[in-house]
């Protein structure tokens, strides 16, 4: 099977890794999980990090031919719009994403977002199949931690967004609105299926206890073997139960609020108000009032 080339790159403020992937033959090139800058403090974004990639990107003669979202992440805001504007790239998602805009966007009072998917270029099923160059994109269905999790298959390379975590740390949480801890359960199972040889790259890493580096790379025979959620023999009602457990105890992403946001509209911002200025929305409930209880 063919190995692509790739390119990753770490965002330490949001624990995120974003991947150049190409095609050798032709340097056709897909970005996956571009990462816009944000200062949730100061109300600032930029595009240094995307502008980093893009600099691989041209440092490599490549050709950015499609921006590749997993999911619509709720831990950091996207680039692919901006990315698109530079590179003339598509944006493909998950068509599962109209469940999550269907869910969030009445939350945040969005009128602009069409609940069919109509801001991103491309919507995904499982199965479908499309070219990187003369490398195949396979997109898997991995649902769990949200309802439009896709993995993208790209040679003997799967690129897994939030499904799975280094072996050492475990598995994504699955308590979002239209996530649930069977289902990742099976999603991962179906991961884990693929020959042990395949490596698996991961959206996200926030080093295990006792490990000091930052790592993003595993095979599926490791994590068959090694993860502490699923590895070895646990079984599906085991693997809930903890699942279950664990997320109760979570707090809310710190970017949780501007993230959904902006990434049910593919990653564009908000357009500016009368006054020049964009603004996002925090959503507010007052605890023990009666509009607390009637949206509880």
């Amino acid at each position: 099977m063919t190995t692509p080339a790739l390119h990753a790159q770490f965002d330490e403020a949001t624990n995120t890794i974003s991947y150049v992937v190409w095609d050798p033959a032709t340097r056709h090139a897909a970005v996956i999980d571009p990462v816009l800058d944000y200062d949730h403090r100061a109300g600032r974004a930029s595009y240094r990090s995307v502008d980093t990639l893009l600099g691989f990107v041209a440092d490599h003669d490549l050709v950015v031919v499609w921006i590749l979202e997993t999911h619509a992440h709720a831990d950091h805001l996207s680039a692919a719009p901006y990315l698109k504007e530079k590179t003339g790239a598509l944006i493909g998602i998950g068509e599962r994403i109209t469940h999550v805009q269907r869910t969030f966007a009445p939350v945040f009072g969005l009128d602009d977002v069409s609940g069919d998917g109509r801001e991103f270029d491309r919507l995904f099923r499982d199965g479908d199949v499309f070219p990187l160059g003369e490398l195949q994109v396979d997109v898997l269905h991995t649902p769990g931690h949200t309802p439009a999790c896709v993995s993208y298959r790209i040679g003997d390379a799967v690129f897994v967004g939030d499904t799975l975590f280094m072996p050492d740390y475990g598995t994504a949480r699955a308590d979002f609105p239209g996530g649930d801890a069977r289902t990742l359960y099976r999603s991962i199972q179906k991961l884990l299926a693929l020959p042990p040889e395949t490596a698996l790259y991961l959206c996200h890493d926030y080093k295990a206890p006792g490990r000091d580096h930052y790592a993003w790379e595993t095979t599926v025979a490791d994590e068959k073997a090694r993860n502490v959620h699923v590895g070895g023999d646990v079984d599906e009602d085991s693997f809930v139960a903890m699942r279950e457990a664990r997320d109760a105890t979570l707090p809310a992403p710190a970017l949780l609020l501007p993230s959904l946001q902006v990434n049910l509209r593919a990653g564009r911002l908000p357009e500016p108000e009368a006054n020049g200025v964009r603004y996002l929305k925090i959503p507010l409930k007052i605890q023990g009032s009666r509009q607390e209880e009637r949206t509880a």
